[in-house]
């Protein structure tokens, strides 16, 4: 087996003590992804224990936890430059060290500008982790460095570790407490560098590359940017957007931010992002595509949760155990990607039509079947359909940025928007929308539903009033959902009819470099910039 991994000879990671048996050393690196990406800051999952024993608002924790996302979109543009510069074990040790502080200071403070912060940097360090560790066994798992078979299994880990990490921390905040996900998670890590201290050797890239050239102060103000924009979408609402002073001023400093940035990529030498990057043409595809897709299936956030707790009566364990369902729904979508787009090269126009025709598939299951009576076992398949269409939407269009043909130097830029736009606007900007749409829906459903109760009240006397206005909202509520699922699955028709019809490129060949091609480029360019810097010194 290790033969047919590597023709030029058995598989083999020198980080690692030879003896440890050859076999077992790749799957030591993925028990550490295992270990990292359980360790995000915060657990969405357990918002509500949260606001029950801390002075934070639900909106509080869920900036923080896009915050992570957000810290996590930014390491893109770097991580090849720290790769080249700390050895695996530094890497691993420095992020475990972080990411268990992150664990302690979430678990204890209620200030959400603390909060926030220690996410963000949670998040960048949570990404250089899985990056050392996925790229040490990167040729284990695609000797011909096939991105579309990689990234099937950098899907299948980190969406499989939200659902199942979210079960993990609301099961904790069950039978303990929810700050024991974190003390757990925390002791998990100290495993974690024990056994980085044991099993991985300082082994140092074959070139040293200084970080001289990195455009820091790019990277931050594109990060200000994202919070800004993650701010406006999850406290538009409750600030009641543009009226309140705090969505302005976000907007403003946002709008600047970007600004900057945009102004500073026109005459840096090397920019944070530059817009070589921003223009590209499958980079820019992969931005609608995400912004409509998510849209579509923001329902997710913003319906499920409320439907099966208000409507259908479901408690937090009952809630929870629906991430099953999304848990086998992104297997199957993984492995179904990686048997049609990765080995038979299935087109990305029938890849994205599939992904599309899923979401369409999955808000009819609830525009058609929405009802006060529905058991938990026939969730099954529309949550089923959701986790697989998103993964196959997710690895298509990472797959068509590596296939955009921008120099290597430019490609990690090209990741940092990807994330921003996958992760970022995906989980905040759809639902943001949504969510609006919903709470006016709702007010204007509720009342012309009222006012046929006002005229009838006195018949069962005012004791029975808040009963039947409380069967009103609910009925309201439920007539709305059905109302939004019924425009997005026309939407989601829509969209399905512009893909069949439109050019995509016809199969993924995206075949990444080798490591040493890699290094001399990012050698190539620390050169530049020395000499860049010298010339200026000279008088």
């Amino acid at each position: 087996m290790a033969d047919w991994h590597a023709p030029q000879g058995p598989f083999d990671i020198p980080d690692v003590p030879n003896f440890v048996p050859r076999r077992l050393k790749p799957w030591i690196f993925i028990f550490f992804v295992l270990i990292v990406q359980f360790s995000g800051g915060v657990y969405l999952a357990a918002v509500n224990d949260m606001v029950g024993t801390t002075a934070l608002m639900r909106e509080d924790i869920l900036m923080a936890g896009y915050a992570s996302i957000v810290g996590l979109a930014i390491n893109f543009a770097v991580m090849f430059r720290v790769k080249f510069r700390f050895s695996n074990r530094t890497q691993l040790l420095v992020c475990a060290m972080v990411l268990m502080a992150a664990n302690v200071i979430c678990a204890h403070t209620s200030s959400v500008a603390l909060l926030v912060g220690v996410c963000f940097v949670a998040g960048w360090f949570r990404m250089q982790a899985t990056f050392a560790c996925n790229s040490t066994i990167q040729l284990w798992l695609t000797p011909t460095r096939d991105m579309s078979v990689f990234f099937c299994y950098v899907y299948i880990v980190v969406d499989s570790v939200i659902q199942l990490s979210g079960i993990a921390a609301v099961y904790a905040a069950f039978n303990w407490q929810w700050e024991y996900m974190h003390w757990i998670m925390t002791g998990s890590l100290a495993l974690m560098m024990v056994l980085v201290l044991i099993l991985v050797k300082p082994v140092r890239a074959p070139m040293f590359i200084p970080l001289l050239g990195i455009d820091w102060l790019g990277g931050l103000l594109w990060g200000g940017f994202m919070l800004c924009f993650t701010f406006v979408c999850v406290y538009g609402n409750y600030y009641d957007w543009w009226e309140a002073a705090e969505i302005r001023g976000a907007t403003i400093l946002g709008c600047a931010l970007l600004a900057i940035n945009l102004w500073r990529a026109s005459f840096l030498r090397h920019p944070y992002v530059s817009f070589q990057a921003l223009k590209n043409r499958n980079v820019i595809r992969a931005t609608l595509v995400y912004l409509v897709f998510f849209t579509l299936m923001a329902t997710e956030h913003v319906f499920e949760h409320g439907y099966a707790s208000a409507i259908l009566g479901f408690d937090e364990t009952n809630l929870i155990d629906l991430n099953w369902y999304v848990f086998v729904g992104i297997v199957a979508g993984c492995a179904f990607t990686y048997y049609t787009f990765a080995l038979r090269k299935w087109r990305y126009k029938t890849m994205t039509a599939i992904g599309f025709i899923l979401a369409a598939v999955y808000l009819a299951y609830f525009y058609f079947g929405i009802d006060y009576g529905v058991e938990k076992e026939a969730l099954f398949v529309p949550l089923f359909i959701r986790g697989a269409g998103a993964v196959i939407i997710s690895i298509v269009f990472l797959t068509s940025i590596v296939q955009s043909g921008l120099p290597f130097q430019v490609f990690p830029q090209a990741l940092t928007i990807n994330g921003f736009t996958g992760a970022v606007m995906g989980a905040a900007f759809g639902p943001a929308i949504v969510g609006e749409w919903l709470s006016r829906t709702v007010a204007k459903n509720a009342a012309l539903l009222s006012a046929a109760v006002t005229d009838t009240s006195y018949a069962g006397g005012y004791a029975r009033l808040g009963e039947v206005m409380g069967t009103v909202g609910r009925q309201a509520l439920v007539v709305s959902m059905k109302e939004i699922y019924g425009w997005l699955l026309i939407a989601a028709a829509v969209s399905v009819v512009i893909i069949l019809v439109s050019y995509f490129p016809p199969r993924p060949s995206a075949i990444f470099p080798k490591w040493s091609t890699i290094r001399r480029s990012i050698k190539r360019l620390y050169r530049g910039e020395r000499k860049a810097a010298e010339a200026q010194a000279l008088p």
